[in-house]
């Protein structure tokens, strides 16, 4: 196995100025994950505020609940005893669900959450524990509902599953049916290439389907299948138990919601002082917080002491909503800027993984974790990976591609190539017979226009359509060249298709079940063999022994 660091352009994103250090970025956050002090003092910080944060055995009493649901490995179970001793921290990395475990990003998050916890434990020496939060309180079912694979033709293709007909509830509240579910997955068989490991697959998401899950706890089964021999625990943010314990929490939110208002306001603006563009800019008035109602999740907005939807669905007084967090928790919901702050209120976070999206979202929280009594943890990027196929590998030395130019400069490189077999040399044959001809028909306009003025406009046309023939003949020629060497041109294709699917990055579109399917479970096991890391690069991957 071969792990190299990919060269990557230098951007002036929030992310990557983080990754790299500058410390301006730095202080939105303040700590870093290369800077070892900063580990302890976050370790250290935390001790000092157990008594703030939810109960510790109620949290992990709701995580066995759930874990009994999803699959309760017994390495999860020894996560969950080291999660309930008074030292135990945790890394935590979340993402909303998907379609037979998703895109690889979400497989690579898991993957950092686990490694990153390890080398914090050894750093500290004591129990660190991986956490995957789901977000199953999400509404867009559409973000959630399809996962791409490679067809047999090398293309990528969607498998969705349909979105039930009704108001626009939580993923995790979102009923699916056997026939919902048995539609997708013979969509799945029916687009995935035939393979040695195609059954076994398609038997392990039956196995996971039988009762008709909801979408979100689908996918929470499938990763415990991969990740529960590594401890990983797994929690939905729908979670009625666990809603139960942050009614506290979202008490603050609603007693407190002006001050948090203005807390991420103040955010806002020293992000912007660095140069920096806002991920998403707060809409004035927005409480940042749903209610989950018989119409939908609803997004509520704030005007003095009344809480409402913009669609006018909703309208409740501050002590109405305040009588909620007591009564009927689970009705209430965080949204992307206060899903950080609960989750510090929930959970003891050493650290969090975030993708480049989210570390710029949270570049603006550093005053609302204030306001609340928090801190931000530690922010470890996720690590992101190419997969270099081994197919690919010989590709890429046939045609003389580094990794980097196949994902970067693919177009620029296959046209060169490709008119490098053009011993025609049909650009300056057919650019010379244009000039040759232009040359010839001007005096043939000068002189019909002398003849009649009228005839001028006449044989401007005349002149345009010969042209025009000339370039259709050009651009026949150079389809018979591309048909010379129409299986060289899928090979250039395929590399594309593998490495940069329609100039995307892998990552992104494919499904880590298209290469469950193509190598197998070992496939996915290996990847434990990959040295984490905190710095968040993006590495190719190479070298897996398996089959091809």
């Amino acid at each position: 196995m071969k792990v190299t660091t990919l060269q990557e352009p230098i951007l002036r994103t929030l992310s990557d100025r983080y990754r790299r250090q500058e410390e301006p970025v730095i202080s939105l956050f303040g700590a870093h994950p290369l800077r070892d002090g900063d580990w302890k003092r976050r370790a250290e910080w935390l001790d000092r505020g157990e008594a703030a944060r939810a109960g510790r055995s109620e949290v992990v009493k709701a995580l066995r609940r759930y874990h009994g649901e999803a699959g309760m490995h017994p390495e999860v179970q020894r996560s969950l005893e080291r999660l309930e001793r008074p030292d135990g921290l945790v890394v935590v990395g979340g993402q909303q669900a998907g379609l037979f475990g998703g895109a690889l990003l979400i497989y690579y998050k898991a993957l950092t959450v686990i490694q990153t916890a390890r080398m914090a434990e050894q750093r500290l020496g004591r129990p660190v524990v991986p956490v995957f939060w789901i977000a199953g309180e999400d509404h867009d079912f559409d973000e959630a509902n399809h996962v791409y694979v490679q067809t047999t033709d090398g293309a990528p293709r969607r498998v969705r599953i349909e979105r039930p007909a009704g108001p626009r509830l939580a993923v995790s509240r979102t009923r699916l049916t056997s026939a919902d579910w048995d539609k997708a997955l013979a969509e799945l068989a029916d687009t995935l290439p035939d393979t040695e490991f195609k059954a076994d697959l398609l038997g392990r998401l039956r196995s996971h389907l039988a009762d008709s899950p909801s979408l979100s706890l689908a996918f929470a089964r499938l990763l415990a299948d991969w990740f529960g021999p590594d401890g990983l625990v797994l929690m939905d943010a729908d979670d009625p138990e666990l809603r139960r314990l942050e009614g506290p929490m979202f008490r603050q939110l609603i007693e407190r919601n002006a001050e948090l208002e203005r807390a991420l306001a103040a955010g806002e603006k020293a992000v912007e002082s660095l140069g920096l563009p806002l991920q998403a800019e707060t809409a004035p008035g927005s409480a940042n917080l749903f209610l989950h109602d018989a119409s939908g999740r609803l997004l509520l907005s704030r005007e003095e002491d009344r809480f409402f939807d913009r669609k006018g669905s909703v309208s409740l007084s501050r002590q109405e909503l305040l009588r909620m967090t007591e009564e009927q928790p689970d009705r209430l919901s965080t949204n992307a800027l206060t899903r950080p702050l609960m989750q510090d209120f929930l959970l003891p976070v050493l650290a969090a993984v975030l993708g480049p999206s989210e570390l710029a979202y949270w570049g603006i929280l550093g005053p609302a974790f204030e306001t609340f009594g928090f801190r931000i943890p530690v922010l470890v990027p996720r690590s992101s990976y190419t997969y270099l196929e081994p197919s690919i590998l010989k590709l890429l030395g046939k045609y003389a591609l580094t990794p980097e130019q196949a994902m970067a400069e693919w177009e620029e490189r296959r046209a060169a190539w490709l008119a490098a077999q053009d011993q025609w040399d049909l650009e300056a044959t057919f650019r010379k017979a244009k000039e040759q001809f232009l040359s010839l028909y001007a005096p043939v306009i000068e002189t019909v226009s002398s003849l009649q003025p009228g005839l001028a406009k006449l044989s401007e046309s005349n002149r345009d359509r010969i042209l025009e023939q000339i370039s259709y003949l050009e651009n026949r020629s150079r389809d018979a060249l591309s048909s010379r060497h129409e299986a060289s041109l899928r090979q250039w294709d395929r590399i594309r298709s593998s490495l940069s699917p329609g100039g995307k990055p892998q990552e992104r579109v494919y499904g880590t079940i298209h290469f469950w399917n193509r190598y197998g479970p070992e496939w996915l096991a290996l990847w434990r063999e990959v040295q984490g890391e905190v710095a968040g690069s993006h590495r190719l991957v190479e070298g897996f022994a398996v089959q091809s």
